[in-house]
């Protein structure tokens, strides 16, 4: 049995990993094996079904979506989100591999499979809390589901959010529904989280985004002080919205700095979703 289950696991990392590799967007494959039935559907399931379903002391994988790497941890408790654990010495090194060696509190888009599931979800990286387990991490770190909150505020983090909605294949899909004003919020999230793939979905022509990529590392901090302009009430009719915000930017090299910036944020037509236009943010940035 317990052979079986790590088979199954097995087939599961390396039929994911495959199809990362051949397309960075994930699909539902249906496995034929009536044998070592895998469901490889990747679903948002509500923080109220997979608290039931991975309860305290559960062993689970954890599969990074960017990386491929994979590795398991324990839940040991959280009650609106999971707190977990790497489960083994091992685990804390992939764990700290997929954070290029170095603890940070940036969400990650993962997916977790237990059993014949595999569920999306959001990951930190940041040791924090108590830890209970002979594992080199000192404390735990928390995992975040569709309508999970966070411990202080109790409220849905937006990064966790977006991270669940990658894992899923649904970050495009929900794109297509922001308003220009929640564009620019997932836009700060991406600079702030260093998110490669999600920033580049906020900009016009994404698919060559790398001289703004490039930009946007050099940034460690980007932060929305104010809309200085009166929001518009209904941009339904238009397919350019310049909105100028006033922003707090740190720069390693140059310390911080308070400015105003304009977003021209358009669309091809009034049916198409909205883009930011990387060319104007890019000479407003540099």
């Amino acid at each position: 049995m317990i052979r079986k289950k790590c088979y199954k696991e097995f087939i599961a990392i390396f039929t994911f990993i495959f199809v990362l590799m051949v397309n960075h967007s994930v699909y539902a494959i249906e496995w034929e094996d009536k044998e070592v039935p895998i469901n490889f559907k990747i679903e948002i399931l509500p923080w109220e079904i997979v608290n039931n379903t991975i309860p305290n002391r559960t062993n689970f994988t954890i599969i990074d979506i960017e990386t491929g790497l994979s590795f398991k941890v324990q839940r040991r408790a959280g009650s609106h989100h999971a707190d977990a654990q790497p489960l083994t010495k091992d685990d804390t090194q992939i764990m700290k591999k997929i954070y290029h060696n170095q603890w940070s509190w940036k969400r990650r888009a993962i997916i977790v499979l237990i059993n014949n599931q595999m569920i999306a979800a959001s990951m930190n990286g940041m040791p924090h809390g108590a830890g209970a387990l002979q594992n080199g991490f000192s404390g735990h770190f928390c995992i975040h589901f569709y309508g999970s909150l966070t411990h202080r505020l109790k409220n849905e983090d937006p990064a966790h959010k977006l991270m669940i909605l990658k894992a899923a294949g649904k970050l495009d899909e929900y794109l297509g529904t922001v308003s220009p004003y929640e564009l620019i919020h997932i836009f700060t999230i991406a600079m702030n989280q260093g998110d490669r793939k999600l920033l580049s979905m906020t900009l016009s022509n994404p698919d060559h985004s790398n001289r703004f990529i490039k930009l946007a590392e050099s940034i460690t901090y980007f932060g929305v002080r104010d809309f200085s302009g009166q929001p518009l009430e209904d941009a339904n009719g238009l397919i350019l919205v310049d909105v100028p915000v006033q922003v707090k930017i740190y720069k390693e090299r140059e310390g911080s700095e308070n400015k105003i910036i304009h977003f021209m944020i358009r669309r091809e037509s009034l049916t198409d979703r909205w883009f930011i236009d990387q060319d104007a943010i890019y000479e407003d940035l540099k």
